[in-house]
């Protein structure tokens, strides 16, 4: 009797988080095309308008493990829903800010809502794909993001030209809620209960994979003690520092610093994020690639640890250029390079994760958006006392080196059950 062929349930899986993905980022990075429109109708300084940036990720860093946990708990299913639901609220209710109070009190809320997408994520892929799926998966879930927000810079400037910012954010939220209703009809936490799923197609989700319950308690002592996981929580808040100055200033910069007009910022603010999309892929393919030929602790360090020295490099060249086009690219460049040692990141909290990797992931990506929280506060400030470009720019750059020396310290093999 010929084998049954297998069912590709989880590559629907897959691209139901892709979607998810390039939605969050689209609602995320709507706000900094607006923010020169937002910061005139509201009399908001360049120091507000950081705090303002600063507010979604700062509450998006403290709800990260405990939306980590409740996926743990509860399963990706319930936990994404909520999360979306919430998050495309609150992106809606931006567009109802009458002023600095209101503007924080709804970023907040939104990035308390939307903590945990990430690490929920996660948790779906450690119950439905095999191991050596993960790392291209991560690449393409963070660049179908970065995609996501790379569509929302110029789409942004094309609506502000038919409708005031207040009237564009409600059509940002409309969109998630549609994604919510279909992943909870579709999506089931175990790959055995969903009606789609064959033997064969099981068999190889299930190959090699451990065990991962729902309700198995928390070693909080062993996470918290995991020497690569806090390399990790090191490398990977060093390294998104960069990154949300491409989600958050980079629009005013290449308005102001370099001379473009509106109509050119769109793309030019878009490119950063299209190289974080192929890093991202090229990254998590790589890591998958070259775990299998070189073992796991070599072949997912390798992609941050040439990436980012090449990003320090090239933020220092779009700092130094007087050419303003020549900057974009620069800064463009170094996105992308940064964005090497993304996905492999992310494979490596499922690795040493296990039945915690909500938990785990979540820890890493709290510190994260702590270095995106202090990106743009430290870019208003410097504006607001020095008007410069520059020092914000050269931290940048410092804090590229500081991940790629954090790489050296990750090791794969360091599980938090075995108190690595």
């Amino acid at each position: 009797m010929p084998a049954l062929q297998p069912s590709r349930a989880r590559h629907v899986a897959v691209g139901f988080t892709l979607l998810l993905a390039a939605i969050a980022y689209l609602d995320r990075i709507c706000i900094s095309t607006a923010a020169p429109a937002i910061g005139a109708d509201l009399g908001l300084s360049d120091a507000e308008m950081g705090f303002v940036f600063s507010a979604f990720t700062l509450a998006y860093a403290l709800f990260e493990v405990p939306s980590g946990w409740f996926a743990d708990r509860f399963g990706a299913r319930v936990t994404l829903t909520r999360i979306v639901i919430w998050w495309s609220a609150m992106t809606a209710a931006t567009g109802l800010a009458g002023g600095l109070v209101s503007l924080l009190a709804v970023r907040l809320l939104f990035g308390v809502g939307e903590a945990g997408m990430f690490p929920a994520t996660a948790r779906a892929f450690a119950r439905w794909l095999p191991a050596a799926e993960r790392g291209r998966a991560f690449g393409l879930l963070i660049m179908t993001a970065a995609l996501g927000g790379a569509a929302a810079q110029p789409l942004v400037v094309a609506l502000l030209r038919q409708m005031s910012w207040r009237q564009a954010f409600p059509i940002f939220g409309s969109l998630g809620v549609l994604w919510a209703v279909a992943w909870w009809r579709w999506f089931r936490d175990d790959p055995a209960e969903h009606g789609g799923v064959n033997a064969t197609e099981l068999a190889t989700i299930l190959a090699g994979r451990r065990e991962m319950p729902h309700h198995e308690p928390v070693p909080w002592g062993l996470v918290v003690r995991n020497r690569t996981l806090f390399a990790l929580c090191v490398m990977y808040g060093a390294g998104i520092y960069g990154w949300y100055f491409y989600l958050t200033w980079l629009p005013t910069y290449l308005l102001r610093a370099r001379g473009f007009d509106l109509s050119h910022v769109g793309w030019l603010a878009a490119l950063p994020l299209v190289a974080i999309a192929a890093g991202v892929f090229t990254g998590g393919w790589l890591s998958d690639l070259l775990a299998r030929r070189w073992g796991s602790r070599a072949g997912r360090r390798a992609p941050g640890l040439v990436g980012f020295p090449l990003a320090a490099v090239a933020v220092t060249a779009a700092v130094l250029t007087p050419s303003p086009i020549l900057s974009a690219w620069f800064l463009a460049a170094a996105a992308g390079l940064a964005a090497l040692g993304v996905a492999p990141a992310w494979a490596v909290c499922l690795e040493i994760g296990g039945p915690h990797a909500g938990v785990v992931s979540g820890a890493m990506n709290t510190f994260g958006n702590l270095g995106g929280t202090l990106s743009p506060t430290v870019v208003g400030l410097s504006l607001g006392r020095w008007n410069s470009w520059s020092a914000p720019l050269a931290s940048v750059a410092l804090f590229y080196l500081v991940a790629a020396v954090a790489w050296l310290a990750i090791d794969p093999a360091k599980r938090v059950e075995v108190g690595g």
